[in-house]
């Protein structure tokens, strides 16, 4: 199809209209007809006018724009197919600027998420790489030593063969953790929901951890706990495993006569846990990562205190295996609260 510009398309209406207008003259000017005459040729006019105006705009505007609206309208926009809203060419040239807004600010989200995505891929690949590299070392330099003469020597063959086994399980730890948030995030892992009551959990865990936290001088309290049992419906063992990690947490960063807490608060058809203590606290800055596989806020600091650094991202994927939400606030050198909702049993 032949292509014309705007000043083409310009010079051919404005040559049509003028004949009309020039016809019109000549009629009146050798004719002299009657008024009824003169209104049945203006209405001629303007129809033949608006006929041919309606004939340009669809053949060289419309049916230029429809195809790239088409495309558009088929292209993904945030997961959903855009809706067409009408075939008529008006309404079809007042949409189509808006149309095309919108794609071109789902485009940019999406490069904008990509990128970060590849940000993200990029960290972990070498967190991966470092949080394996570390104990794999560690047992290589073990093992050279124990082949070159240290195996025959009483005073460190059995202790590097001890910290040898130690890396050995943190590094089964680290696949297995990994192995766990694989699952939740695919849906492989199945829960096994059931109904149990959420305050003897956290005295049991409570309970398991009671050594560490004396050790350290942490104090570990329920406030205002229910007189009476608080049942929920979800997965027992694997909320078990979301308070040891919160708990411990909140222990081994911590100092000498701090304390965690665990309130509860109901929230009509769920029931909030928080966990609270006067730990060291974490910058504003680092809470929206907090959650990420591997990310410590204190790498240093973090290694001491042992752990995969997978502990907060499994917590974050077991309570959205369950349909609820986990947030965290936390001020520096005054202690972090993280608290979840978890559904009440009926």
């Amino acid at each position: 199809m032949r292509t014309y510009t705007s000043r083409q398309l310009t010079l051919y209406i404005s040559v049509l209209l003028t004949s009309l207008a020039l016809i019109f003259l000549l009629f009146t000017w050798w004719l002299s007809p009657g008024i009824l005459v003169l209104l049945i040729f203006i209405l001629i006019f303007f129809l033949t006018s608006y006929f041919y105006v309606t004939f340009v705009i669809n053949k060289y505007i419309s049916d230029k724009i429809r195809p790239v609206y088409k495309t558009i309208k088929d292209l993904p926009l945030s997961g959903k197919k855009l809706a067409e809203k009408s075939s008529d060419s008006t309404n079809l040239l007042s949409n189509v600027k808006f149309e095309v807004e919108e794609w071109a600010k789902a485009q940019m989200q999406e490069i904008e998420r990509l990128q970060e995505l590849g940000r993200y891929r990029k960290e972990f690949v070498g967190n991966v790489s470092h949080e394996l590299k570390t104990p794999i070392f560690n047992i290589q330099g073990y093992i050279l030593t124990l082949i070159e003469g240290g195996l025959e020597d009483a005073r460190i063959n059995m202790l590097y063969l001890r910290r040898t086994e130690k890396n050995i399980n943190r590094l089964i730890s680290i696949v297995e953790d990994l192995e766990s948030i694989t699952k939740l995030e695919s849906g492989e892992l199945k829960l096994d929901m059931r109904k149990f009551d959420i305050i003897k959990t956290v005295k049991d865990v409570f309970e398991m951890e009671y050594w560490q936290a004396q050790n350290r001088e942490v104090s570990l309290e329920i406030v205002n706990p229910p007189s009476k049992p608080v049942y929920v419906r979800a997965d027992r063992n694997r909320i078990v495993e979301v308070l040891v990690n919160l708990i411990v947490n909140g222990i081994k960063y911590n100092q000498k006569g701090g304390f965690v807490q665990v309130s509860f608060h109901d929230l009509d058809e769920n029931i909030m846990v928080e966990i609270s203590d006067n730990g060291l606290g974490i910058e504003k800055k680092y809470l929206s990562r907090i959650f990420e596989r591997f990310y410590r806020v204190d790498k240093s600091r973090s290694r001491e205190q042992g752990g995969t650094g997978l502990g907060l991202s499994i917590v974050k994927h077991i309570i959205e295996a369950h349909n609820q939400s986990i947030n965290v606030r936390s001020v520096v050198d005054q202690g972090t609260t993280f608290n979840f909702t978890l559904e009440k049993a009926r």
